[in-house]
């Protein structure tokens, strides 16, 4: 369990987070939605370490996060997916794959091969420069570089971010296959077909947590198991995914 409670932020003494508190299951994908500005991508980013927190706790199982470097957290199983991918444009499609594992003193051995049955369209570009591949190709590489650290959870900020909506119905069947059978089982290798999106996160075993920023609406309705609304800095509406009504949307994700 990914456990965030009463996280507080702030940035050049302006308070960004608000106790913020959410909790992500093994197996569950949770979407974190919003208005632009409202706090979900520093979110991620006070769960990952990449921004200090004034107060409050991120816990991942029993072991408290807070105040542990990005590369810690990391290693305890955390991988990120951020806006923009971050691959490394001057590598080849290879050389970003292999980087994050060996980071972590890991070797990839037979998971390379799954990371290609789920994004086969790597396999055939892996001496390609990740500079020259397409948007949706960049995301398959993000992606599969952070499966190939073996997370527990993959959050995942704006995926389908100038995708295709073809491509984000692909996503969709993609994140559940991987929610619903874990990496490590056969059936969720062979039921992804090439993808130009954004997923990630499992263990070695088992099932995987993913959380999602998302503003898709649709997206986040056919593949989310439940729902944080963020304004302001701060939850105001949580729940099943079910239960995201038109009035919910209306009030706090309608622009």
């Amino acid at each position: 369990m990914l456990t965030v409670s009463k996280v507080q932020v702030s940035y050049d003494g302006s308070r960004i987070l608000r106790d913020v508190s959410l909790e992500v299951a093994p197996g569950k994908v949770v979407c974190l939605m919003g208005r632009n500005g409202v706090g979900k991508t520093s979110t991620l980013k006070a769960v990952v370490g990449l921004v200090a927190t004034d107060s409050g706790s991120i816990r991942l199982g029993a072991s408290e996060l807070t105040g542990r470097k990005p590369e810690d957290r990391a290693r305890q199983g955390l991988s990120y997916v951020p806006q923009g991918r971050d691959i490394f444009p001057n590598l080849t499609v290879m050389e970003n794959l292999r980087i994050g594992a060996v980071a972590q003193g890991r070797k990839i051995g037979s998971d390379l091969d799954r990371v290609f049955t789920l994004f086969p369209v790597l396999k055939e570009m892996t001496q390609r420069k990740g500079g020259v591949l397409s948007g949706g190709q960049q995301q398959q590489l993000a992606i599969g570089r952070a499966l190939l650290t073996r997370p527990k959870f993959l959050l995942l900020d704006e995926p389908t971010e100038g995708i295709q909506p073809n491509v984000i119905d692909q996503i969709g069947d993609t994140i559940k296959k991987l929610r619903d059978d874990g990496l490590g089982r056969e059936e969720g290798l062979k039921a992804v077909a090439e993808i130009g999106g954004a997923i990630q996160a499992l263990r070695k075993e088992g099932e995987i947590g993913i959380l999602l920023v998302e503003q898709y609406l649709d997206f986040c309705l056919e593949i989310g198991d439940s729902f944080y609304i963020m304004d302001r800095g701060s939850v105001v509406a949580q729940g099943a995914i079910a239960e995201l009504s038109n009035e919910i949307v209306k009030q706090h994700l309608t622009v």
